[in-house]
């Protein structure tokens, strides 16, 4: 199995050190290390170990023959953009499984026509890990409301819509929130 352990560790700025640190149970930069150039077998118990610690999905750790990764050329920084030291690659995102889209058709707030909203579908036990994020809540007839979440209260979620001069909304006991997690813009 092919792994690209260190780039994504890499593209995340953190140290071997940081890595094995994070990793549930605790292991060595060595360790890891030996993961990323192969001289140690990554099993997929290894595999999920370093997702969890860098972050990630354990698919974005694999090279698969049908991905196309993205080189990277450049890179911007604050004095404008400069070429990368090393080769490096970017991996597409991926949604996470349970995922859902919103493509948007009308400019609201700070989504523009053509973007696509990914969602992340949470339960009523994690409503309050989406405090102050823009979020999607199912209402009856088939109806939505996109808002943000700034608040929550006996099973109340308290809801600013995106709209100008909107007030604030309370919506009861939805069965499900989606969490806006990444917009795919077309530039």
């Amino acid at each position: 199995m092919i792994t690209c352990i260190r780039e994504v560790r890499k593209a995340k700025g953190l140290t071997l050190q940081d890595v094995a640190s994070r990793c549930v149970p605790e292991t060595t930069p060595q360790t890891v290390g030996r993961l990323e150039t192969g001289t140690r077998t990554v099993s997929v118990d290894w595999l999920n170990r370093i997702a969890a610690a860098l972050g990630v999905d354990p698919s974005e750790l694999v090279t698969h023959p049908d991905r196309q990764d993205l080189p990277v050329v450049a890179l911007l920084g604050a004095g404008g953009p400069h070429a990368p030291r090393q080769d490096a690659t970017v991996v597409p995102p991926r949604p996470l499984s349970g995922s859902v889209a919103m493509p948007v058709q009308a400019s609201v707030g700070d989504y523009r026509a053509g973007d696509v909203i990914w969602l992340d579908r949470r339960s009523p036990d994690a409503f309050s890990t989406a405090l102050n994020r823009d979020v999607l809540v199912p209402r009856p007839a088939g109806r939505f409301l996109f808002a943000r979440l700034i608040g929550r209260e006996d099973g109340k979620l308290h809801l600013l819509p995106h709209t100008v001069g909107a007030r604030q909304m309370v919506v009861a006991d939805p069965p499900w929130i989606g969490v806006a997690v990444t917009l795919v813009r077309a530039l």
